[in-house]
């Protein structure tokens, strides 16, 4: 077992990692540290609670050996304001040096020329959300002269919200500096934000599943783009009757359930149905054993939240176009319960932005997804380029 003394930190972190129950590092804090330490620019790829937050603040604390700069020497990205308390809460835990001055840079508590002022009388860390830290920055009040390590923290989820802007803005803005950079998944628009800012990455990618070993159905997991591709691959597969003879298809939403109803019956007149949706279709069902029996009927269209105590052991192919929003509902409809499921055909689309649920049902069940190649033929739609907001 590694011991935390191969982390290389000061004796003052040491000490408040023991007093605070850490007894030997994380796998991904052995591998991050010592590179972080090196000056390496690293990207850090594992699941929730692998450890990557906790790295991020030992490594920004053993970085600063003395407080007497005004300027901050550490800005560290989080997506919302919540994990933005959190991570403070981390760096009070963890500090020992009672020199060191800390500010969260957040919307919704202090006015921006408050925090300005803040700013001015001198800090060393800041934890901030991207548009706020972007804002003291545009009011000259944010100087980033000084920074020596700059943390992207949970930034699959500053993707998703939007955030991409004002994260490469604030990087390109810093003179020199060391970059890390933590998500939880990779996929390309991630790859294109870090590469705005980083020349040569070092990529760490980590799994830890944990004790988890859930007997469920084998899962086929389709990445594609976008919703409007998910509408066109949905409609390729489906066009194969042989092997989706009788086919479920869960959604999050009445609309979702109508925009797939429209794509599908445009080429399927009278084999897709709904389940307890009377106003979207003719063709529908209140019991799954009357679609089951149906000799017309081969896709049914089910909305998640009307889906939670159904069972679906014994139909032949469960395909999940939207992952329900709770993760439990997916899992426990997998689970492996009798020797008839063995042939259960399990499908799963999911967006980039959607990976990150992904990751987290992978960590849930123990293993990962079987992803699948998407067929060469399928028309993939391009992604809208939005104008940046304004501030």
């Amino acid at each position: 077992m590694a011991t935390l003394d191969k982390l290389k930190l000061s004796k003052q972190l040491l000490s408040a990692m023991t007093n605070n129950g850490y007894l030997s590092p994380t796998e991904i804090q052995s591998i991050l540290l010592p590179r972080i330490n090196g000056g390496q620019d690293l990207v850090a790829i594992g699941p929730d609670g692998c450890g990557k937050t906790t790295t991020c603040v030992l490594a920004a604390l053993n970085k600063i050996q003395f407080t007497e700069e005004i300027a901050p020497r550490v800005l560290y990205l989080v997506p919302d304001i919540e994990t933005g308390e959190e991570v403070l809460d981390q760096f009070h835990t963890l500090n020992r040096n009672r020199d060191l001055r800390f500010l969260g840079l957040f919307a919704g508590g202090a006015s921006i020329d408050t925090q300005v002022l803040e700013l001015t009388d001198g800090v060393d860390i800041i934890v901030a959300t991207p548009e706020r830290a972007r804002a003291a920055y545009l009011k000259l009040g944010l100087n980033l002269n000084k920074i020596l390590l700059f943390v992207v923290d949970d930034a699959d989820i500053i993707i998703k919200k939007g955030l991409t802007l004002p994260t490469n803005e604030l990087a390109r803005s810093v003179r020199k500096s060391q970059f890390l950079v933590c998500s939880s998944v990779m996929h390309d628009r991630l790859e294109k934000m870090y590469a705005t800012f980083i020349e040569m990455p070092n990529i760490i990618e980590v799994e830890d599943f944990g004790d988890n070993d859930l007997n469920t159905v084998e899962q086929l997991l389709y990445l594609v783009p976008n919703f409007s591709t998910k509408l066109y691959l949905l409609e390729m597969l489906m066009a194969d009757k042989e092997v989706f003879e009788k086919v479920i298809v869960f959604v999050n939403s009445k609309f979702t359930a109508e925009t797939v109803l429209k794509k599908l019956s445009h080429d399927f007149e009278g084999e897709i149905a709904v389940f307890k949706s009377a106003g979207l279709s003719d063709l529908n069902f209140g019991e799954l054993e009357d679609f089951k029996l149906s000799p017309k009927a081969r896709v049914l269209i089910v909305v998640n939240e009307d889906a939670e105590n159904l069972t679906v052991s014994e139909f032949p192919c469960l395909l999940h176009f939207d992952i329900p929003e709770d993760e439990m509902i997916y899992t426990k409809r997998l689970l492996l319960r009798d020797d008839t499921q063995e042939d259960q055909l399990a499908l799963t689309f999911s967006t980039e932005l959607e990976l990150d649920i992904i990751k987290k049902l992978e960590q849930r069940q123990g293993k990962k997804m079987q992803k699948m190649d998407l067929p060469e033929e399928l028309f993939i739609v391009k992604d809208k380029v939005k104008k940046p907001k304004e501030e």
